[in-house]
């Protein structure tokens, strides 16, 4: 029974990871599509307020680049520093001491 909830928990956790992680890639997708419309504004811009419409589209896309890393670190959790092995080992010494706490308990 505990197998059950344990593997259940598992695909939650899975699945919400996926999700994380696509809706990081939807989000990038947009963003590159919005920078490349902003870059061709800067081509195409003229008039008396050129400067104004300029620093509108620079501020958006530095701020919009500050979130798109905070949303990256985000859905990926630091997986760019802590690899899949590291997490296994330590996922594998965490259940050798909660059975060791568990086995030495009551001896």
């Amino acid at each position: 029974m505990k197998l059950n909830k344990d593997e259940d928990i598992r695909f939650v956790n899975a699945k919400n990871k996926v999700k994380r992680i696509k809706s990081f890639y939807l989000h990038l997708a947009l963003y590159i599509i919005v920078t490349a419309l902003l870059l061709y504004n800067f081509y195409i811009i003229k008039g008396p307020y050129t400067d104004v419409i300029t620093g509108l589209n620079i501020t958006i896309m530095v701020f919009w680049t500050i979130i798109i890393i905070i949303h990256a670190l985000s859905a990926f959790k630091g997986r760019l520093f802590f690899k899949k092995s590291w997490e296994d080992r330590k996922t594998e010494e965490f259940i050798k001491d909660k059975e060791e706490e568990e086995t030495t308990l009551w001896e």
